[in-house]
């Protein structure tokens, strides 16, 4: 049976993370999804850890992997398009965790036209340092409790209330109004569309603007509307150090809104050949 959705998962290394994200999958109240580890140039512990959920998780899980040769994750965003079975494909970052009801709040919200923005919340070092396995198992992690909200007063986590999940539809809209654009650790849009745009442009070689404000851009002038999951298909992210934005990548995207064209010149269409493997 084809799955209903494909979660494309991009990583560089940091196995601790990825073991807690194939952890929040197995609690997905949605069940029929494959997994796609997109894995940009990572350590054989990466690998290790996939075979294990292999064994373990129940769900279909591709790994595909190309050489380091510095930051190509749109390469193997592309990739992942390629592989993926669904004509769902929702993208999240190896450093963020799915709430238990992420998979389906993508699912449910699925419309003809549109593309989805979820949200997400920065978390302080010293939570996620605290942070272990059992507390992603049981679900522990998903719950905005005092220690997040008290750091959030502090500064030291970012956008806690986000991590707020409401099923009022009216709630939702009347907070929805403050909702801001794509991030590309946690946006879902059908197939179809990203080919046309030629999926994510390659000419990106660092991060900042190539996974979202790129590809919303294009997926806006090809027609499409966004749609906020602010709310809904909550993730918590994980602390890490802050990498810097190449100012090319800036003028890169700049240039793009200044003569806009919806298709890039370097995507699914020009695929950069590269030394794949596939553990599936």
């Amino acid at each position: 049976m084809n799955p209903d959705c494909s979660l494309v998962v991009a990583v560089y290394n940091r196995p601790d993370f990825l073991r807690m994200i194939f952890a929040s999958c197995a609690r997905q109240s949605a069940s029929n999804f494959e997994i796609i580890i997109a894995d940009d140039g990572s350590g054989p512990e990466i690998n290790d850890v996939v075979r294990d959920a292999q064994k373990r998780l129940g769900l279909s899980v591709q790994h595909l992997w190309h050489e380091d040769r510095g930051w190509r994750k749109n390469v193997m965003l592309n990739n992942a398009i390629r592989a993926a079975r669904s004509d769902l494909l929702i993208f999240t970052d190896g450093d963020c965790l799915p709430h238990r009801h992420f998979v389906a709040d993508h699912l449910e919200a699925r419309e003809d036209g549109r593309y989805f923005c979820g949200r997400r919340v920065e978390t302080s070092a010293s939570w996620t340092a605290a942070l272990t396995m059992e507390d992603v198992a049981c679900g522990r992690f998903e719950r905005i409790d005092a220690r997040m909200w008290w750091d959030g007063l502090l500064c030291h986590a970012k956008r806690v209330e986000d991590g707020l999940r409401f099923e009022s539809p009216l709630l939702r809209n009347i907070l929805h109004a403050s909702g801001r654009g794509m991030l590309g650790s946690n946006f879902s849009v059908s197939r179809e569309p990203m080919l046309a745009i030629n999926g994510f442009d390659e000419e990106y070689d660092g991060p900042g603007f190539g996974e979202d404000s790129d590809v919303e851009l294009r997926l806006e002038l090809l027609g499409l509307t966004p749609k906020s999951l602010r709310h809904r298909a909550i993730q918590i992210h994980l602390h890490h150090p802050r990498t810097d934005v190449p100012q090319r990548c800036r003028d890169r995207y700049d240039s793009l809104r200044h003569e806009p064209r919806m298709r890039c010149v370097r995507g699914i269409d020009h695929l950069e050949t590269t030394s794949q493997q596939d553990f599936s």
